[in-house]
């Protein structure tokens, strides 16, 4: 037997395989859930008893970016869960199988060290997750803004360590670019399907996640300002024109669906190339049931309607809001085919209350469950 029988890296590159198949096929099967409290109530309910859960208990999941606060704070000095080995465990007694990371960055104190950023720290966190029966969906790292050999090699690694954690998924919390105008769009749709393409090479799906703006209006019209640039729209919405031009092979989407909801609050109009107003209603569920493959990942954000707010909404524990959750996700395809994370950016309650991102956690948990239809 040769040392590449026996090393099990070698062993992967020998047989063709990529980290996140070779971890896959030696990860467990996850323990299943039973609804409790709350969730329970509502699934025994004379409304619970129709069709089942919308969202299935696999497919619960959460962005660790709401629990930042608590992978950040100092083990040492805190009797609350702290760090990604502690949180991740509390997320897994509530019930949550997924994660979705904001980076691989933690207090330094907690165990692991500060950047598990690296092969070893991405082996670490793999056996963590496994030992709790999570699953690694996706991570909101960064795209390279150019396409050299540099960024090529610094994105071919964040794709080993996506395949180490067992990743789905590789992606980005910010929009493909935060230009109103066709030129800077068309730029963008080239380098994802060239990044797309790439990571579809380490079988990973190569996603972007929206905020209202990309739901705006491109400018793509005439007549031309000072700079040569379009000063008026077709009526074409941004990532409207994204998903158009880019290949639906190597190219996805996260729907953050509460900035869907802003996006449809705010961008209702825009002035076509007559110079007139033309109005325009977003509708969320209807862009995502087009081409619902495109769209592997939610973000279950809620959020209460509010007028006096310049968004029309403040974002809320998952089931508190007024985001109907039910309907949408009865429009957007089979139960099961999305990926929904619970993701609320105020859940961190600060020194005044820094346990309340995990309590948040333990409610929305519970309304995630209790959704049916």
């Amino acid at each position: 037997m040769n040392d590449n029988d026996v090393n099990p890296l070698k062993l992967v590159t020998k047989l063709g395989l990529n980290r996140r198949q070779f971890f896959a096929a030696t990860t467990g099967m996850a323990a299943a859930v039973t609804l409790t409290g709350a969730a329970a109530k509502a699934a025994t309910g004379a409304e619970g008893t129709a069709n089942g859960a919308l969202i299935p208990a696999p497919r619960r999941g959460i962005i660790l970016y709401t629990v930042r606060d608590a992978v950040g704070r100092d083990p040492l000095t805190s009797p609350y869960a702290s760090g990604f080995k502690e949180v991740l465990t509390e997320l897994s007694s509530i019930g949550y199988r997924q994660i979705e990371f904001a980076g691989f960055r933690q207090h330094a104190n907690a165990e692991g060290g500060a950047d598990l950023n690296t092969v070893a720290g991405a082996t670490q966190l793999r056996a963590w997750l496994d030992e709790l029966g999570l699953e690694a969906e996706g991570n909101h790292g960064s795209i390279p803004s150019s396409i050299t050999d540099t960024t090529i090699a610094q994105f071919d690694a964040a794709c080993e360590i996506a395949n180490i954690l067992g990743m789905g998924h590789i992606g980005t919390g910010s929009d493909p670019t935060g230009s109103a105008y066709v030129a800077d769009w068309e730029l963008a749709a080239e380098r994802w399907n060239f990044f797309g393409e790439r990571a579809a090479r380490h079988g990973l799906k190569l996603y972007t996640h929206n905020h209202d703006i990309a739901y705006s209006f491109l400018l793509d019209s005439g007549p031309l300002d000072v700079q040569g640039r379009p000063t008026r729209s077709s009526g074409i919405r941004r990532l409207e024109h994204f998903l158009a031009n880019t290949d639906p092979k190597y190219v996805y989407l996260e729907m953050d669906i509460y900035w869907a909801h802003v996006a449809q609050y705010k961008h209702k109009s825009y002035t076509a190339p007559d110079g007139s107003t033309i109005e325009s209603i977003f509708d969320p569920a209807a862009v995502v049931a087009a081409q619902t493959k495109r769209f592997p990942l939610f973000h279950a954000k809620d959020g209460k309607l509010d007028p006096s707010q310049s968004n029309g909404y403040v974002m809320a524990p998952f089931g508190q809001g007024d985001i109907d959750y039910s309907t949408f996700l009865r429009r957007v395809g089979a139960k099961g085919s999305h990926n929904p994370m619970w993701e609320m950016d105020t859940a961190p309650g600060g020194t005044a209350n820094p346990g309340q991102s995990l309590e948040l956690a333990k409610v929305s948990y519970a309304n995630m469950a209790a959704l049916r239809g």
